[in-house]
């Protein structure tokens, strides 16, 4: 019934092929895509991406160095630009909002405390990332002194998150074995990450944007 039409089974050796094409298809984007996607989320998203693009080293599809790279450059430069907005533009709208968030006061504190430890280790603080170079630009920390604690900083957080992704890949690797399907696994594993990550950034912002209308006072009709 039905033979040689639309309905006729697809042979298992045609659903591997197109599987594997699909597979090497996803394998060439992400090594073509992968370091901007890398370096796009160490400046605006965090830790992320530099841990999938560490995974992705682990699988052969980055190469290693050139995650640290983008990773490095990402973070450093968003960062550099955050710094020079607070020490030069301190009146635009989108400093003076950062500095009226409590984020601020905070890096403010640690940063009169300990300005050269804190300049270099200030990516490391959940809830403090963007306020801090903002803050550090407003205070009296010398521009010389935190370009190079800056460039010091990125790397050494850069580093940390890459070579954990590398060694989380590896983990996955000895866990289900070294051939094409620890590959597969661990690729699914960094999708997994992603949109573990993506969620609860989502969730994040719909319980911001609820807490601001609840904030926001009715107007009379």
């Amino acid at each position: 019934m039905f033979a040689g039409g639309p309905f006729l089974p697809v042979p298992e050796s045609e659903r591997v092929r197109v599987r594997r094409a699909a597979g090497e298809a996803m394998e060439q984007f992400l090594a073509q895509y992968g370091p901007i996607g890398v370096f796009l989320g160490a400046a605006f998203e965090g830790q992320t991406a530099v841990i999938v693009g560490g995974i992705l080293a682990r699988q052969h599809i980055l190469n290693l160095w050139v995650v640290l790279a983008s990773a490095t450059a990402g973070s450093g430069i968003l960062d550099h630009l955050l710094f020079v907005a607070g020490r030069r533009f301190r009146s635009h709208r989108y400093v003076v909002r950062a500095t009226e968030q409590q984020a601020f006061a905070r890096a403010l504190k640690f940063i009169e405390r300990f300005p050269i430890s804190y300049t270099l280790v200030f990516r490391f603080i959940f809830g403090l990332r963007v306020a801090s170079p903002i803050a550090i630009g407003v205070s009296k920390v010398p521009t010389w002194q935190f370009t190079i604690l800056n460039v010091f900083g990125a790397i050494i957080w850069a580093s940390s998150f890459t070579f954990a992704g590398f060694l989380f890949g590896e983990a996955v690797h000895n866990l289900l074995g070294r051939g094409h399907h620890a590959g597969k696994w661990t690729l699914i594993a960094a999708g997994g990450i992603v949109a573990l990550v993506l969620l609860i950034w989502a969730v994040r912002y719909i319980r911001r944007m609820l807490k601001a209308r609840a904030a926001t006072p009715k107007s009379d009709a």
